[in-house]
């Protein structure tokens, strides 16, 4: 448990908003990952600060006293990066949520962690601005743990992810020293000077600092919007459609797909939905002016029909919202392919190479088959991100065994075809024993990154870098240790 002393400390600092109660850290040893379901690493104490003096005030404890410390948004990570592998604070930043400032005539905003991605660009549009990137979980993800995991989702091909709208961070280092990355006073949207430290913070995932303040780059909202849905009777001529879009110098601002267990799984959970039934369906969205949003359909339309058994296109706002209601609900249809069953989150952000994705999925299929485990497979096409859902009976030990052997093979496939374990939902503790593998060298060269700006391996970790192999499941409260010094 926390040394009374350094309990003492804490509450001196924050008040009230430190919790040391037994209910109160065990809610923070979870997220929504598969590795959090199975582990149990509690917390020795809870912070919730809403200034950066109180942020870098228990910073400075932690590092005099080398205790571990996990920042955490709104812990609806699917890797275990806001679990505290090893004990000590966590730092509750989902509170923080002030938008500060906007600058519309920089188009940019000045928000706190805490700040909820769509809270954000309802905020921002009576500006007529956004913020783009877009990922699933909108109404509950915050944008420090967006930055931190350098999030993207559903229009990524056109957009981009994170790291490409922020201009500049103030982070808390380990040690308790504020800086501010991009230039203090900088307003400008260019800015060369320097090392690029703000992508270095961008998708560290918690292990270099606290981000405590982001300057956003904003977009003008655009004027229309339409939609594409292409049929498939075969699962590969939905990827070779992708590629002939953008051979014909189109740029959807999202391709999304839903293979035939995805279709399933929907027509079950919302039968009024009444998708197609098909081994794929395409979903082209395209935004811009009236004219060549118009155009942009008509031709993607074109090109679709060319392999798809049906194409409709539709630019009437309630049509669209029936279309991409499919894909919206298909994470939480993804249990109904399986009476009783729960949808598991491992393995479920695959990324890899355009003219790999068919492949992928008929791989997914064929491991789903041979280990017995019910997957269902959907995601970001236009830029490979294959996502899996993949459905046990949480009581029985020798299904959650075999969806373990099931979610190894699934990364290894992602690799062994040029891709990698995670497109956008990071690596965090889940899938961190990857690493030495997907990045070769440049680990070591992370790991000399991390030593200088954490000397003593104090944020977050456990995260990123492989586990050491003797590296167990955690502790209930009762077996909690005294803090002594944690290294990553």
């Amino acid at each position: 448990m926390l040394q009374p002393r350094i309990a003492k400390e804490l509450t001196r600092i924050m008040g009230d908003r430190v919790l040391l109660g037994e209910l109160d850290r065990a809610y923070y040893s979870y997220d929504c990952s598969f590795f959090a379901r199975q582990n149990h690493y509690f917390p020795d104490a809870v912070v919730l600060p809403r200034s950066v003096e109180e942020v870098a005030a228990v910073m400075k404890i932690a590092f005099a006293n080398r205790i571990p410390v996990t920042p955490r948004g709104a812990g609806s990570g699917a890797a275990g990066g806001s679990v505290p592998v090893q004990g000590g604070i966590v730092m509750d930043l989902s509170f923080w949520n002030d938008i500060e400032e906007v600058d519309a005539e920089n188009m940019q905003a000045f928000v706190r962690p805490g700040v909820v991605h769509a809270e954000l660009n309802k905020y921002l549009a009576k500006y007529n601005l956004f913020f783009p990137p877009d990922p699933g979980s909108t109404r509950m993800c915050t944008l420090g743990g967006m930055v931190a995991n350098n999030s993207s989702g559903l229009r990524a091909v056109k957009y981009g992810t994170t790291e490409q709208y922020v201009l500049g961070l103030e982070v808390v280092l380990p040690d308790g020293r504020v800086i501010t990355t991009g230039g203090p006073q900088c307003r400008a949207i260019k800015n060369v000077t320097g090392y690029n430290l703000t992508k270095l913070f961008v998708g560290s995932e918690g292990t270099l600092g606290v981000i405590t303040k982001i300057r956003l780059r904003l977009w003008p909202r655009p004027a229309a919007r339409g939609i594409v849905m292409a049929v498939y009777r075969e699962l590969d001529q939905a990827p070779q459609t992708v590629l002939e879009v953008y051979r014909a110098g189109i740029m959807p601002s999202g391709i999304e797909i839903l293979d035939e267990s995805a279709i399933k799984a929907v027509n079950l959970y919302r039968p009024e939905i009444n998708l197609p039934d098909a081994r794929a369906i395409l979903l082209f969205e395209v935004d811009g002016n009236p004219a060549s949003v118009e155009w942009e359909g008509r031709e993607i339309s074109t090109i679709a029909a060319r392999r798809a058994a049906a194409v409709e296109w539709s630019t009437d706002p309630q049509r669209m919202a029936e279309l991409w209601q499919g894909r919206g609900v298909v994470a939480a249809a993804a249990a109904k392919l399986r009476p009783g069953g729960t949808r598991i989150f491992a393995g479920e952000d695959v990324s890899v190479p355009l003219n790999r994705v068919a492949a992928m999925l008929e791989k997914i299929r064929a491991l789903s088959s041979q280990y017995g485990i019910p997957a269902v497979t959907y995601g970001h096409i236009g830029d490979g991100n294959i996502h899996t859902a993949v459905i046990v009976n949480p009581d029985s030990e020798a299904e959650l065994a075999a969806a373990g052997r099931l979610v190894d093979a699934i990364h290894r496939a992602a690799i062994e075809c040029g891709g990698v374990t995670t497109g956008e939902h990071g690596v965090g503790v889940a899938r961190s024993d990857y690493s030495a593998e997907e990045l070769g060298k440049s680990l070591a060269v992370m790991r000399q990154i991390k030593n200088i700006l954490d000397p003593e391996g104090i944020m977050n970790p456990g995260k990123i870098f492989p586990r050491p192999k003797n590296a167990g499941a955690g502790t209930k409260p009762a077996q909690s240790q005294p803090i002594t010094q944690h290294r990553s």
